[in-house]
């Protein structure tokens, strides 16, 4: 492949993706989604847990990662592990945030199932390509990717949809920290190393 068909390559896949961001679905699901976290973590005081498994599991490690620099609590935890003894994590008053653009990976399936044998009646946040799949109709709050095609070329690699569950993860964040009020001053007691850190108590500039 030349540079001049790696350049038309690179370009078609940013507007593919560029098309797929606009036309995730806005819904009030979005709000509800919020509240769910606001209430259950910084009312109750339990907790986010993230859950998915492969690319859709490495993207919800990133969402809880997110989380707990910008106020609200989170961990991630392994679908298959916790069937091991990690689904002792949760607690009553957590909030479940799972990922699976299918909505029937078998792993979260069960997942839903361990922990309402747990504690019944944790609240579900489900971000899926799938509105009609199994997951979805479990959920709580339904965030849907807009399941655009993948840019893969086999259209099979988790490409497209990854960005868009990346993207709804962004705007939960943004969100929950309007929502609680979330200041430069808490973002940096909880970042005491780095750039980052460095430019939340005003010691460099921050980068626009």
């Amino acid at each position: 492949m030349n540079t001049d068909n790696i350049k038309d390559t690179m370009r078609a896949i940013l507007e593919a993706e560029s098309r797929a961001v606009a036309a995730i679905p806005v819904s009030d699901d979005y709000a509800r989604a919020v509240e769910l976290i606001v209430e259950h973590v910084h009312r109750r005081h339990g907790k986010l847990v993230t859950s998915g498994m492969g690319k859709a599991g490495q993207i919800a490690m990133n969402i809880a990662t997110t989380f707990c620099s910008t106020g609200t609590p989170a961990v991630n935890l392994h679908p298959s592990e916790a069937q091991h003894g990690d689904l002792g994590v949760l607690a009553p008053d957590d909030v479940l945030l799972l990922v699976s653009n299918s909505g029937k990976t078998r792993e979260i399936l069960e997942l839903i199932d361990l922990a309402a044998g747990l504690y019944p009646g944790l609240p579900t946040i489900v971000i899926t390509g799938a509105t009609d799949s199994p997951l979805a109709r479990r959920a709580d709050a339904v965030l849907p990717t807009g399941a655009s095609p993948e840019v893969c070329p086999l259209g099979l690699t988790p490409t497209t949809s990854t960005t868009m569950m990346t993207v709804i993860g962004d705007v939960l964040v943004v969100n929950v920290m309007q929502a609680i009020g979330f200041s430069r001053e808490d973002y940096a007691r909880r970042h005491h190393g780095g750039y980052l850190g460095s430019a939340a108590r005003g010691e460099v500039a921050p980068d626009k």
